[in-house]
């Protein structure tokens, strides 16, 4: 069985814990301030999301991130190579209180990212819906809700795809990291925040 991590109990991460909850896949969920910190989200979400340290998380199979940009370098400097694990970027190059964005020049957030997860085969997704449409019921619509994913390594992307479809919803498959994750990224892209629907 894929065990799955996620860094980062925000937002996005939460509503990542949530949404792997709702169809009972366990994961590890861990932040900077240790599992004991989690424990009223814990009891929230229920059993099949469990608390543990940050190098708990990053331990698994598939690691989610969705930490703050500004931290985002210090955090993965301090990881041991991954050795060919997936990393899943669900980050933005933005964060409050001003939102104002991070001048990338022409490069993609997730190459970025990239070359800060060392050893990881990474996959950009889960950073373009809106929290609550990421942790509600994906086919609530008729039809199944669109997450969009997108890398360089065809059989990281596969096994993403295979855990979305777990989830319930749509993946659609944007190409490499050079051209999907720009696609998707906050701000600039033009996908981010389209809660898009597909029907059978």
């Amino acid at each position: 069985m894929t065990t799955i991590g996620i860094i980062g109990a925000g937002q996005i991460g939460s509503a990542i814990a949530r949404a792997l909850a709702n169809k009972g896949i366990a994961a590890t969920l861990a932040n900077s301030r240790g599992p004991e910190s989690l424990r009223d989200l814990l009891s929230e979400v229920g059993p099949a999301i469990t608390g543990g340290t940050v190098a708990e998380a990053a331990a698994k199979d598939i690691v989610f991130v969705a930490v703050n940009w500004s931290r985002l370098a210090g955090l993965l400097s301090t990881l041991p190579d991954f050795g060919g694990r997936i990393v899943v970027d669900a980050n933005n190059p933005i964060e409050a209180p001003l939102f104002k964005p991070v001048d990338l020049g022409r490069v993609a957030s997730s190459e970025v990212v990239a070359g800060m997860a060392r050893g990881a085969k990474l996959v950009k997704g889960f950073n373009h819906l809106r929290p609550q449409l990421l942790s509600g019921d994906p086919q609530s619509e008729g039809g199944k809700r669109v997450l969009f994913y997108s890398g360089d390594d065809a059989a990281a992307k596969g096994e993403v795809c295979a855990l979305i479809d777990r989830l319930g919803f749509a993946g659609i498959d944007l190409g490499s990291l050079a051209d999907g994750a720009r696609l998707v990224q906050f701000p600039g892209g033009p996908l981010p925040a389209l809660n898009l629907v597909k029907f059978d």
